[in-house]
């Protein structure tokens, strides 16, 4: 559990350097955009690894209800995350999308991986990402909103329902059916 631990401070570490230590981020210039990119694949690839050999205690797993519970969790994650970045309806209501987007992916994850190493990483990315949603809502105010044409909101269920199947197929390959 300790490479979860080490991925999850390092791409909280990542994601909080702009907001810590703005002026150190800035001298960086376009090279530190590179800089957290590395770092976030690292600590992706730390966590990842750290989770598929963790062993800890059992609480509860898998279950019909839950099952579909969490696949309508995680479309609704992946339409979250292409919202924000087509601009759609819902970034009226939901300020930080993306975020939003990565609680939603952690609540779904645990609802079906109840486990200590589940709770270190899903629950860690879920932290991260509140104490990302609280520093974002306290530096900078709510900008204005603007009505978006519905062709981006078809290009986010698009994008939706594809990053889904790609993730699907990816869990299905390294032998994690979502679908039961």
């Amino acid at each position: 559990m300790f490479l979860i631990l080490l991925g999850l401070l390092l791409w909280s570490g990542t994601h909080f350097w702009k907001r810590i230590a703005p002026a150190h981020r800035a001298r960086f210039g376009d090279k530190g955009k590179i800089i957290v990119a590395l770092g976030s694949v690292v600590a992706i690839v730390l966590m990842y690894f750290g989770y598929s050999t963790a062993e800890g205690t059992f609480f509860w797993g898998r279950h019909p209800a839950t099952t579909g519970i969490n696949n309508l969790l995680m479309l609704f994650a992946f339409y979250l995350f292409a919202a924000s970045g087509a601009k759609t309806r819902v970034t009226k209501w939901v300020r930080n999308p993306q975020l939003t987007a990565v609680k939603v992916f952690a609540i779904a994850h645990l609802l079906v991986n109840g486990d200590t190493p589940s709770f270190l990483l899903f629950g860690g990315l879920f932290a991260w990402a509140l104490a990302e949603v609280i520093v974002l809502n306290r530096v900078s105010p709510p900008g204005p909103y603007h009505v978006v044409p519905v062709k981006k909101e078809i290009t986010a269920i698009v994008a939706t329902v594809v990053a889904f199947s790609l993730t699907a197929a990816i869990h299905i390959w390294l032998g994690y059916n979502p679908f039961g």
